[in-house]
């Protein structure tokens, strides 16, 4: 007999969810495949359509759970990023990059001044929306490395994550097809540069000054892009 697919086997889960009280656990995956006669990864795909529905919800090592995630509880990385539109990604920008900006202008070092300037050059380089894109996430995620802290490295590393996405790539080449690459060569490279004239210069509030406005540059031109 053939293994069924997770739209096959989706009816039978919604049923074993009628009878489950919210917050009940399931069966382990090994059970509801030998139920449902399918495999794992079938399993998977099919509990991830449930989970990005609200029918369940999962916690690593504690098992999969019926209903909807308890509001205390944090929400999976993946959903968060499949949920995330560009103006979502901004707004967290424009919240945490200023004070990594901030943090970077009171502990840089010469050499960390250095690998910034390298970065702007680069970035006055680029010559496709491509790699205008990828300097950009260089020169960011470089001023994250120099704030010393993990987990702001590790924030804008997510953020790095959630732009390679294909909601954020088709508003950006939108963008791109209006502003030019020139824009970033230019403009948005000028900007990078006065951010680290405030890191270099130990000057934490222009440092942050400088790279709101640098975002908020960004937030216009893809509202433009509309």
């Amino acid at each position: 007999m053939p293994r069924r697919s997770a739209t096959d086997i989706q009816p039978d889960m919604l049923a074993l969810l009628a009878v489950l009280t919210p917050g009940e656990r399931l069966p382990s995956e090994r059970e509801l495949a030998e139920r449902f006669g399918c495999s794992r990864q079938t399993l998977r795909a099919c509990l991830s359509r449930l989970e990005q529905d609200g029918r369940i919800w999962r916690h690593v090592g504690q098992g999969t759970f019926s209903g909807s995630r308890p509001r205390h509880l944090p929400v999976r990385d993946t959903l968060l990023i499949e949920g995330a539109t560009p103006p979502d990604v901004m707004q967290a920008r424009l919240l945490l990059e200023p004070m990594v900006a901030a943090t970077a202008a009171r502990l840089a070092d010469a050499e960390d001044v250095a690998l910034l300037r390298g970065k702007v050059a680069a970035g006055r380089m680029a010559r496709d929306r491509a790699a205008c894109e990828q300097a950009d996430d260089a020169f960011h995620r470089a001023l994250g490395q120099i704030s010393g802290n993990p987990i702001l490295s590790g924030f804008l590393g997510y953020l790095s994550g959630i732009r390679r996405r294909i909601a954020w790539q088709r508003e950006w080449e939108r963008t791109y097809r209006r502003i030019g690459t020139q824009a970033f060569q230019t403009l948005h490279s000028d900007q990078h540069a006065r951010i680290v004239d405030a890191v270099e210069a130990g000057d934490p509030e222009a440092a942050a000054a400088c790279m709101t406005a640098h975002l908020e540059t960004i937030r216009a031109d893809m509202l433009g892009s509309g």
